[in-house]
């Protein structure tokens, strides 16, 4: 269960920042103790791949605190971002880590299942990312993006390590981008009532 907690949590991430959660797993697989990449992904800790990965990140990083220029990277990246979390999520959840020493069991006879996972759920957190980003460029006048992607790369950080290091609390993640999703389509009806009532109140005027 641990193995898909690792993948969810790193899936995850991949749909806030496509390139953290493999940079971390290639760097990790290759310098550390703490994931032992599968046969299949041995390539994430290349080094030319890290290389690769970490100008990726590079350009990432600064396109998407960029108002107007986000825009064009979110449209980018949702293409991306899924492709990201489906490989995020196959080479996790098959890799032996600090908490998870048998991960070929639970996927065994279905291999495509956890990077169609990763896939969706990366698509799922990417479309949320790219719909709050123009509200809260709206709201602020474009001054908040630069906090916005910094928070949510400083997420993909936490949220991958963890996923690696404990996976149970990519549980708590989970709950708060649940949450936010409830607060962000609450707030985005009550905005659409606000603007329907001015208009109607325009009219009558």
């Amino acid at each position: 269960m641990f193995e898909v907690l690792t993948g969810t949590g790193l899936a995850a991430s991949a749909g806030l920042n496509a390139y953290i959660p493999l940079l971390i797993l290639g760097l990790l697989g290759r310098y550390s103790d703490l994931v032992d990449l599968p046969s299949g992904w041995t390539w994430l800790g290349n080094g030319w791949v890290i290389v690769i990965l970490a100008a990726l990140l590079a350009v990432e990083v600064v396109a998407d605190k960029v108002p107007v220029v986000d825009h064009v990277n979110d449209v980018v990246q949702t293409v991306v971002r899924p492709t990201a979390g489906g490989l995020a999520f196959g080479a996790g959840s098959s890799s032996e880590t600090v908490t998870v020493s048998d991960p070929g069991s639970f996927f065994s006879s279905h291999q495509w299942v956890p990077v169609v996972t990763g896939v969706l759920l990366a698509l799922g957190v990417h479309l949320l990312k790219s719909a709050a980003r123009p509200v809260i460029n709206a709201t602020t006048a474009g001054f908040g993006a630069p906090v916005a992607s910094t928070a949510e790369d400083a997420t993909s950080v936490v949220v991958s390590v963890v996923a690696i290091i404990l996976p149970v609390l990519v549980l708590v993640f989970l709950l708060a981008l649940v949450v936010f999703i409830f607060w962000f389509v609450r707030r985005r009806s009550d905005r659409r009532r606000e603007r329907e009532a001015a208009r109607a109140a325009g009219f009558r005027v």
